[in-house]
């Protein structure tokens, strides 16, 4: 009984805490974007180098040396260890289908692909056409990136607030109101930077007597996004 007896005393206390307290303000709730461009300062490029032999010791074999040649061609021109490495492997059986007859392996196919990453983005040509001179075929193109996600931010994310309050505003005034303070602000969903790279598709690349592939890096643009509540006066 006492316990009920207090449980209700606190159900009158807080109702006249309730009653006492000062009114919400009158709010408006917008959400603003912003972008901003960046250059990017790092790429990425994929190349390999698919061998076929009779048996998969043939086929592997040549592989190795194929990609031993073109390992060492990137680091001549300039790639250092750390930035190559190895992103695929694999082995897969080259068959002959013929009309009533179970497939009949002929040879085997061997892949080693090679990702390259260096935050040198003149550099980007000139790599991939040792690349391609060593003796790379195939490519799943080229990636240009920004390396930290945080360059643009601080001018992205004011352009994003500037526009939330540009809206707050006009919908203020629609309402014969005033804009007040800003009472919350928050990053909205997918209000991080969202790069959007620039890829270049090589498929079957040929050997070219250039001296470096022509490459463009451009800009990224970031997008921001922020919700803001502010108060109607």
């Amino acid at each position: 009984m006492k316990r009920f007896l207090a449980l209700i005393s606190l159900l009158f206390a807080a109702a006249a805490l309730a009653q006492n307290a000062p009114p919400a303000p009158d709010s408006v709730t917008v959400t603003g974007n912003g972008r901003t461009s960046v250059a990017p300062d790092r790429f990425t490029f994929t190349v390999g180098a698919p061998t076929i032999g009779a048996t998969v010791d043939d086929a592997v074999r040549e592989n190795n040396t194929r990609v031993a040649s073109v390992i060492a061609a990137l680091k001549q021109a300039g790639a250092k260890e750390n930035e190559i490495r190895t992103s695929n492997f694999s082995i897969y059986p080259q068959q002959d289908y013929q009309q009533g007859r179970a497939p009949r392996i002929t040879g085997y196919q061997v892949s080693n692909n090679i990702t390259v990453t260096r935050d040198k983005i003149a550099d980007a040509g000139k790599l991939l056409q040792a690349a391609i001179n060593a003796g790379v075929n195939t490519s799943s193109g080229l990636q240009f990136e920004v390396s930290d996600p945080t360059r643009g931010r601080d001018e992205g994310l004011r352009a994003a607030f500037s526009d939330a309050k540009a809206k707050a505003s006009l919908l203020a005034a629609a309402a014969g109101r005033t804009l007040g303070r800003a009472i919350t602000i928050s990053e909205a969903e997918g209000g991080r930077p969202q790069p959007m790279p620039r890829l270049m598709a090589m498929q079957g690349v040929a050997a070219s007597a250039t001296t470096e592939v022509p490459v463009e890096s451009g800009t990224q643009e970031l997008a921001f996004s922020v919700t803001a509540t502010f108060e109607l006066r």
